[in-house]
């Protein structure tokens, strides 16, 4: 028994040491004693904290410039061509609407001219009440409630059920559009839906669409703990949409975002969480390229694997991700471009990958 017990005592301390005091050590090699391309990584001098990812591509950039050239000055059409273009990809779609939010954000009038001209017109009507939630959430800002002003808070759940009943007649307009409907799960939380109120409002997205990314993220919000879940029923939500995730489909980040919302209180390492981490990287690599979406999630999937002691598929996804580093994991300190560098270090150093040897430096001949 006594001996048994040694052998426990052993297995543990190493345990406890690779689990606490090996990545410490791992981190502090980042920096100029890290040679990163010996590992297929770029050197910190090329590391951008700009941008998770690079930039799109420069026609897709000239499109929306030009769709917000056209609705600023007075061409509505524009516009609804652009969302129309995209067709049953809901995603798409989706992704659309919120560039032309973001050009009604600079004028909005053409958007009062489309709806005028065209009230039949779903997109527009869905366009609509989705403003009509972000303003709401610009007034109530992100604070948690007690630090909400009580006038701010009074405007902002005023504004939800007008929201709300202007995405039901959107909804109205084209049965078959699950924008609508993504408007509305956005919008239940902060206008206090229980869950039998909201219960309806997901079986009506998932039905037209049922592996929308907005509106997943969307709902693993509602299922928060600080909202009207808890971790475990949030993490219960996020591993469903990785089992349905479709190949191409980036919807298995719906779990990264999911333990990024937990926060430390995610931090236990099992062979279950383990193995979705796997999953995911596994869906990843079927997801377009050039998907706007996908950098951030690698960075995400990146720092979770590192947490959960998986270093070689995360150096896989640093050699993925390449010289960007401007994205959530790494920002929280101030210093992105330290703290990835140490991430990929700790990745690189754990995953006994041998670093590719240094050529010798050849004389010159005199």
């Amino acid at each position: 028994m006594t001996v048994f017990l040694c052998l426990l005592l052993g297995v543990l301390l190493v345990v406890l040491y690779r689990l606490f005091i090996t990545p410490r050590r791992a981190g502090s090699w980042g920096g100029d004693a890290f040679e990163a391309s010996a590992y297929g990584l770029p050197p910190r001098a090329a590391l951008d904290p700009r941008r998770p990812g690079p930039p799109p591509p420069a026609h897709r950039t000239e499109e929306r410039q030009a769709v917000a050239d056209a609705a600023w000055g007075g061409d509505w059409k524009a516009a609804e061509r652009y969302v129309r273009t995209a067709g049953d990809d809901w995603d798409e779609r989706w992704a659309r609407l919120e560039v032309l939010q973001q050009i009604a954000r600079e004028d909005d009038a053409w958007l009062d001219a489309w709806r005028a001209a065209a009230p039949g017109d779903c997109d527009a009507a869905t366009l609509h009440a989705s403003i009509m939630v972000h303003r709401a959430w610009e007034i109530r800002g992100s604070g948690y409630a007690h630090e909400v002003m009580t006038s701010d808070m009074d405007r902002f759940r005023a504004m939800l059920p007008a929201a709300i009943e202007e995405a039901r007649q959107a909804s109205l307009l084209d049965p078959a559009n699950p924008g609508p409907w993504v408007v509305m799960i956005t919008a239940a939380r902060g206008a206090q839906y229980r869950r039998a109120q909201f219960k309806p409002l997901w079986e009506g997205l998932v039905a037209r669409a049922p592996h929308h990314y907005e509106g997943h993220w969307q709902a693993m919000q509602y299922w928060c703990a600080k909202w009207f879940g808890s971790d475990r029923r949030m993490m219960r939500f996020a591993r469903q949409a990785v089992r349905k995730a479709p190949p191409g489909s980036p919807l298995a980040g719906i779990y990264l975002h999911a333990l990024t919302e937990a926060g430390d209180r995610s931090a236990a390492v099992t062979p279950m969480s383990r193995s979705v981490l796997k999953r995911i990287a596994a869906s990843f690599e079927l997801v377009a390229p050039d998907d706007e979406r996908l950098p951030a999630l690698r960075h995400l999937l990146a720092h979770s694997m590192v947490r959960s002691m998986l270093y070689a598929p995360a150096l896989e996804q640093f050699r993925l991700i390449g010289p960007w580093c401007g994205a959530q994991p790494w920002r929280k300190n101030g210093n992105p471009i330290a703290a990835f560098d140490a991430a990929r270090a700790t990745a690189a150093k754990l995953s006994r990958t041998r670093p590719a040897p240094t050529p010798p430096v050849q004389g010159m001949a005199r």
